[in-house]
């Protein structure tokens, strides 16, 4: 009926104005979460920053990437500690890390490899890996490309497919 239906508008109205103290329609933001937090406890002291990447945490030690902490189940197997290093070195840390492995998602064998987290030595690995980059190993961590964003983005599309076309850009 009618009076049902107002109460049932006004209870919702009431649980919007009271939830946590916020104004009518802004919205609390769930605090984010990082997966694996002993390995940045671990790497406390270097110059080290994070930030969100991929819905995982990407950990960078100076420059370099050298790190993405991911726990996210789907798929499973590549939940764990993302180690950014090159082709070259995965022989070597196999060695040190048995465990270590090609990550899923990727489709093959890449740069990047995986310390899994389903892995029974896991955290004990993972601190060796801590102290490897506190070590300044040169086998781990990649300084990203340059990536150009935003509207100069654009432009360098449009000045490269002028380019490939054969026109003239001007200056």
């Amino acid at each position: 009926s009618i009076s049902q239906g107002f109460l049932s508008l006004r209870r919702r109205l009431l649980e919007q104005l009271l939830v946590l103290d916020q104004p009518l329609g802004m919205r609390v933001k769930k605090a984010r979460t990082v997966p694996f937090e002993f390995v940045l406890e671990a790497l406390a002291g270097l110059d080290m920053r994070t930030k969100p990447m991929f819905g995982c945490e990407s950990v960078y030690v100076g420059d370099k990437i050298v790190l993405i902490l991911r726990q996210r189940g789907k798929p499973k197997p590549d939940d764990g500690i993302w180690i950014a290093t090159e082709r070259e070195h995965h022989d070597s840390l196999r060695e040190e890390f048995p465990s270590l492995r090609s990550i899923v998602l990727f489709g093959g064998d890449t740069d990047w490899q995986n310390l899994p987290a389903d892995d029974e030595k896991f955290e004990e690995m993972a601190l060796r890996l801590c102290s490897l980059i506190h070590s300044g190993d040169p086998r781990l961590g990649r300084v990203p490309k340059n990536r150009i964003s935003g509207p100069k983005k654009k432009k360098a599309r449009k000045k490269a497919a002028k380019k490939k076309s054969g026109k003239k850009t001007r200056r």
